[in-house]
Parts: C-alpha cells; structure tokens; sequence
C-alpha cells in the first residue's frame, strides 16, 4: 500500500481497441501504488499525451493506424520505460531490440502483468534511458523503413521514403528534403542509411544520403569530385567513394 506522502507511478494506456484499454487499466488499478493519467486512442495522442504528463510508464500497443508503437516509442525518446501490448508475438524480438521494459501478448493475463510490472518498477527506480539510437535503428534483417517519422514540438510529420529525396547530415541531426520543404529529425546519418533499402538511397558523400530514383545526372566538379543533380535542381556533393557506389547501383539498374 502506498501511504499519502507517497508519489504513484503514473500510467499512460495507449491502444486503439477499447477493450484492450479496459483490461489494462482494471490490472493497474489493482494496484494503489499506480495511478491512470489518460488513455489514448492512437499514436498522435499518445506522443502529445506524453509531453503533456510526462508519464512514468507507458503500456503502449504495437499495431495502431497512422503511426505503429514504435514509430511512438521513436517521438517520444528514451526517458519513458515502455512495456509493449499487443496481439502479435512476431514483434517481441523487436520490443527487446529498442529495450522495452517487457511485452505483453494480448489477451493480457494478470500473472504475465505483474512480472511485467515487477521489471518496470526496477526500470524507473534505475532511471536508466535506452540509448537515443536504438530506437531508430531497431528493424529485423532484410526489412526497411517505408517512411520517416519527424518530431517538432507537438506537430509529427510522415514522409514515406519514396518522397525523400535526400538527406543532409547536421551534426546529429539530418536535414530531410520532400517535395519542397526541409524537416529536421534528431538522428544520425548513418542510422538513416542504416533503415533505408540500399536499393533506392546511396550514401554519395559523408554529409549527404541520396534517393537514387531523383537522380538525374552527374556532373564533374573539380579535379576528383562531381555532382549530382536531382530533379529539383538540387546540386548535391559527390565524393569519389560515394560516385562508386552510385555508379554500381546505377549499373545494376541498366
């Protein structure tokens, strides 16, 4: 029992089956020691619900419309331990791989929930963030992203990677061309290229990541370099390992 002095754990329930939510609250309410903030519906919900309340915990659903729980897991960063509900067990790898705190195969059991909720309980005493990359990085083998989900402030931007036109590393953050406007995501550009099929984008420069499908031409530039012209009239770099790799990719298509 927890003693009025004593702070709750609050709770954030994010799924979008009312029955999933239900059964979810009545086994945290079960517990004194935890309070519901709010419960959410979907993924844009939950990512303003959480700057909002700035929960201790979030059961969070993994198959919702729109944005998935992980692209939520990836907007909301890495200070909110998160145990994963839902009705597939073929992401339960995965939940562990972005270093969820436990995951939950729907129906819910009240067993399962109170390990569970052991696990989560020494996660917030530790206070130990999952490192910011690994959310982003997190992606079964041979599997890629089909968009980029973008955070500013409150406002979530999708850009499916067929509208990516490039991207421009910024430190440790990369600039994100689509259809004529620029969005900047905190990610590395190595992690980007890491979740896009190598296919399509190629790492032409250290600074710059390409969608092979804009290219219109390259054009020599100094001595060793060139340049890489897109359909938008964007001029982009081209150092002379990335113009190999280009090259190669530009090759196979024929």
């Amino acid at each position: 029992m927890s003693g009025p002095s004593e702070k709750k754990i609050r709770v954030l329930i994010v799924d979008d089956e009312e029955l999933a939510r239900f059964v979810v609250r009545e086994l945290v309410e079960a517990h004194p020691e935890m309070e519901v903030l709010a419960e959410c519906v979907n993924g844009f919900e939950a990512v303003k619900a959480v700057a909002e309340h700035k929960p201790d915990l979030l059961f969070l659903d993994v198959q919702m419309p729109k944005l998935t729980g992980f692209d939520v897991l990836e907007l909301i960063g890495t200070d909110t331990p998160v145990i994963f509900v839902t009705a597939y067990d073929e992401y339960a790898m995965k939940a562990f791989d972005v270093h969820a705190v436990d995951y939950l195969l729907k129906p819910v059991g009240k067993e399962r929930f109170e390990a569970a909720l052991v696990r989560a309980k020494q996660r917030i005493a530790a206070r130990v963030p999952m490192p910011p990359e690994v959310v982003a990085a997190a992606r079964p083998p041979g599997q890629y992203a089909e968009r980029i989900v973008v955070k500013d402030g409150t406002r979530v931007t999708l850009i499916p990677c067929a509208r990516l036109e490039y991207a421009e590393a910024q430190d440790d953050y990369v600039a994100l061309a689509s259809e004529g406007k620029k969005h900047l995501k905190q990610q590395t550009i190595a992690s980007l290229e890491a979740a896009l099929d190598p296919a399509l984008f190629v790492r032409i420069h250290r600074s710059y990541l390409v969608n092979l499908e804009r290219v219109v031409r390259i054009e020599p530039y100094g001595k060793d370099s060139r340049m890489a012209i897109l359909a938008t009239g964007a001029r982009l770099p081209v150092s002379k390992t990335g113009f190999a790799r280009l090259k190669a990719l530009l090759d196979e298509r024929g």
